[in-house]
């Protein structure tokens, strides 16, 4: 009886050792894409939407798993890449390939009728697509996401439960007034803003940050803490220290953990000191506890379910 405790007692000493944490990972913003050698069967949008030389094939669901693995990260939530822009079919065969490690996000088409947007969300939902994605930059000039067939599928996510991710890459500044509108109309729909509003730590970005910070009171407002190497501005490098002290402590005083999610922007930061692992660990190190278990992994499991 000795031996058998002391042999289960080993088990259990090499089980927990095996991992650097005991909770969940996931990296909540991310893109995939065709190598040059799939775009034959998964062609790209156009000439224009050819992914940058330096990262075409390094942006594959097996290079992704590669650096997941390297860095301990259980799941991941696929944004769909404009490079397909509305082309799902690349993405939604790396979830069904491997279901228990990708969800995805989708892309919204702001050429398609209400019925045919709220039709396509609908069918996407049902291939393991947990969020969608607004690109303001797709609209066309003068249109509005608060209104029209964008305003119906925000809605519609309301009802479904599905979280709507914006991206704001010129700034927060210029698109606040839209998302207000979407806010005060759907109420209900959860918003999630990605990397951390694209607030650089410049002047301008200090204004932005301003709003970002003020949308807190909204309930159902989240934020991405993702693509860091894009918030630094001129004044920060990695670690980035100051990205930590002059937005990410300020966000987690005004959201709470429990509306921060962590992301990585891969393939992107394979092109930045520190690369995927270093992203990761960076942000895993600004918080602890609680709050380390909510924004590397628990928030997004909440608001888009379990991984496995």
């Amino acid at each position: 009886m000795t031996l058998l405790i002391a042999a289960l007692f080993i088990i259990l000493m090499m089980t927990m050792s095996s991992s650097s944490h005991a909770f969940t990972v996931i990296d909540c913003h991310l893109h995939i894409w065709a190598t040059a050698e799939e775009n034959e069967n998964f062609p790209y949008a156009g000439e224009d939407q050819t992914p940058p030389s330096s990262l075409q094939n390094s942006a594959s669901p097996e290079k992704l798993l590669e650096q997941m693995d390297a860095a301990q990260v259980d799941g991941a939530l696929i944004v769909q890449p404009i490079n397909h822009k509305y082309d799902h079919s690349y993405v939604t065969n790396a979830i069904k390939k491997y279901p228990n490690k990708f969800k995805g996000m989708l892309l919204h088409d702001p050429s398609l009728s209400s019925k045919l947007a709220v039709q396509r969300l609908e069918e996407l939902v049902l291939s393991r697509y947990v969020g969608v994605r607004f690109n303001p930059y797709l609209w066309s000039e003068g249109e509005l996401m608060s209104s029209g067939a964008g305003l119906d599928v925000y809605k519609r996510c309301g009802e479904l439960k599905i979280p709507v991710g914006i991206m704001c890459f010129k700034g927060l500044q210029l698109h606040i007034e839209d998302i207000q509108a979407l806010l005060s109309k759907s109420p209900e729909t959860v918003m999630i803003l990605d990397h951390m509003g694209f607030c650089a730590l410049n002047d301008e970005g200090d204004e932005a940050f301003k709003l970002l910070l003020n949308l807190s009171k909204h309930p159902n407002v989240y934020v991405k803490i993702s693509a860091l190497f894009r918030n630094i501005g001129d004044n920060d490098s990695f670690p980035y220290n100051k990205v930590k002290s002059k937005r990410f402590d300020p966000l987690l005083d005004a959201y709470g953990a429990d509306r921060l999610m962590m992301g990585s922007d891969f393939p992107f930061v394979l092109e930045t000191e520190g690369s995927y692992k270093g992203a990761i660990e960076t942000v895993q190190s600004w918080v602890d506890g609680s709050d380390r278990i909510a924004v590397m992994g628990g928030t997004a499991k909440r608001l888009f379910g379990s991984w496995t």
